[in-house]
């Protein structure tokens, strides 16, 4: 193994969920306030997972009044406390970025069941 990779092995987080393209789930983060430390919670639809081992991305998207909001997660960040899954979705492509386009009942994703 190469210096990389062992670098890269001690920062990679263990209790990630499997979750892919398609699902919906909730993601709690840790902010900070001043001196205090709170979880905040950003639920939506998984539209894009990018890069692969401790360098992986993922991009959730939800509307929040009548808005499309995505935010894009390293999924190996300290930041991030948990990730849920709540739905397994049923898509057939690896990028969702055609529901930007689309809303209401349209941007609903088939569940698996």
């Amino acid at each position: 193994m190469n210096l990389i990779d062992v670098i890269e092995k001690e920062n990679e987080n263990e209790n990630v969920p499997e979750f892919s393209v398609g699902d919906t789930v909730k993601v709690f983060y840790k902010i900070k306030e001043g001196n205090k430390e709170r979880l905040q919670g950003f639920e939506g639809t998984v539209i894009a997972r990018k890069n692969g081992s401790v360098r992986e991305n993922f991009t959730v998207r939800h509307i929040s009044f009548g808005v499309g909001v995505e935010r894009t997660f390293p999924l190996h960040s300290p930041k991030i406390d948990r990730v849920e899954v709540l739905k397994k979705g049923k898509v057939r492509r690896a990028k969702l970025f055609y529901l930007r386009e689309l809303s209401g009942k349209a941007t609903k994703i088939k569940e698996l069941r």
